[in-house]
């Protein structure tokens, strides 16, 4: 009998001694799913989720309960296919396996569903940590137990996305093309906010002429996107295009500048007719921004900073600004400009903007008016939240247009998650006006 053995340079031993150092980060994401659970704990029982004003005094509303029962799943019946679902299909996905594991009880569906995204969470750190590199895998640290993620976290199922994306950017920086277009495209598939990053990528493949990795990103992705969306649509494409419709449809709502003016009534911008036409009209202009920047910068920007500023672009933008999308954003703005100050104010008025939003809605009920806040300092806190975010924006700027003051790019670093594009020449690059294109 041949006795195997595995010594110190084997393919096992190797592989524990790279998982090690991400070990502690796992466990303080998982630290923080469990303060994020204890934190809404209080109003798991006593049918404080079933309505009445408790759920917002005491800060623990979650969309997770109320949709088990206003999308029927308690009657048993299945996303898409038997009732319309105002979310993309993954959503509808992770819904569909909690209602089976919960056997008709809410409760026990909300605790499947926050298992779920604490585990997402874990994942989500892990993958961040990564994609910051060993010098700086501790930044991660402020998507882990933070203070907005520990409040947001489980108010609906945006870790999911977030682990996806994340998953798939890091997919990139290994440059396994495929996987990333895949990994994308799933989130893309579970929030519409993921697909903000391809417009990134497309900038730094303009500039650096990587057609082919981009191209098989870009169809992998749509290959994905199909795989997972058709037979949907095949079922039932009336109950698949819901969240399409939702989103046009939709108005002015909670946290979104768009509401502040039409509250306040503010000229044009007022028009909930052409509600709409502003919002994409205001994105775009924005996005062409970011796009100017990239090819005008002298430096070729980093991913992760073309991410953050085309993320950050679309949510100043939307008709919507929920509390809990500070989840999409803080691992980007973490990543694409790991300095403290700034980030400290941004998440300071995001704690502010949550405890507001809770105690506005409150007020809204003429009933428990006494119990809650009126419009002025629930716009200040949501300005607050929305200038700090165009703060971080412009400082990201400022690092883009001064490279040398990018802390992130110390001792030979160029751009550690930017896979192709790390240490790759300019092809294009643009000069007031006129295109260069580099030898």
């Amino acid at each position: 009998m041949t006795t195997r053995t595995t010594n110190s340079s084997g393919p096992l031993p190797e592989v524990a001694r790279r998982a090690v150092p991400y070990l502690p980060l796992g466990l303080l994401a998982g630290l923080g799913a469990v303060l994020a659970y204890l934190w809404k704990y209080p109003c798991r029982f006593g049918g404080v989720w079933n309505g009445g004003p408790g759920q917002f005094t005491h800060f623990c509303y979650t969309d997770i309960y109320p949709l088990y029962w206003m999308e029927h799943l308690n009657e048993g019946k299945i996303p898409y296919v038997d009732y319309p679902v105002e979310y993309p299909v993954g959503i509808g996905g992770i819904m569909e396996l909690a209602r089976r594991v919960s056997h008709g009880d809410g409760v026990v569906f909300y605790d499947v569903t926050v298992a779920l995204m604490g585990i997402s969470l874990v994942i989500g750190v892990l993958v961040m940590a990564a994609l910051a590199g060993p010098s700086r895998r501790w930044d991660a640290l402020r998507y882990a137990v933070g203070p907005a993620v520990i409040l947001c976290a489980y108010i609906n199922w945006d870790l999911a996305a977030g682990a996806l994306a994340l998953g798939g950017l890091l997919a990139w920086s290994r440059e396994r093309q495929y996987l990333a277009g895949a990994l994308l495209a799933l989130a893309v598939a579970t929030k519409f906010y993921p697909l903000m990053f391809f417009g990134a990528l497309f900038l730094l493949t303009v500039r650096t002429a990587k057609w082919v990795p981009f191209l098989k990103t870009v169809a992998a992705a749509a290959l994905t996107w199909l795989l997972v969306n058709v037979p949907v649509m095949l079922i039932n494409f009336e109950g698949w295009k819901r969240f399409y419709a939702f989103s046009s449809e939709r108005g002015a709502d909670w946290g979104g500048l768009w509401f502040f003016f039409q509250m306040k009534q503010i000229g044009v911008l007022a028009d909930s007719g052409k509600l709409n036409t502003m919002a994409m009209a205001a994105l775009a202009i924005l996005l062409l921004g970011v796009a100017a920047l990239a090819l005008l910068a002298p430096r070729r920007p980093r991913l992760m900073q073309l991410c953050f500023l085309a993320l950050a672009a679309f949510m100043i933008t939307n008709k919507v600004w929920s509390p809990q999308y500070v989840l999409w954003l803080i691992p980007f703005a973490v990543l694409a400009r790991p300095r403290w100050g700034a980030l400290l104010a941004w998440q300071a008025a995001e704690c502010w903007y949550f405890f507001s939003i809770w105690l506005y809605l409150v007020s809204r009920d003429p009933a428990n008016a006494a119990l809650g806040i009126g419009d002025t300092p629930y716009f200040l806190s949501m300005w607050a939240r929305a200038l700090t975010v165009v703060v971080l924006m412009a400082l990201v700027v400022r690092d883009i247009l001064r490279p040398d003051g990018d802390v992130v790019r110390q001792d030979g670093i160029d751009d550690q998650s930017g896979g192709v594009f790390d240490n790759a020449k300019d092809r294009i690059v643009m000069r007031l006006g006129r295109a260069r294109t580099a030898a």
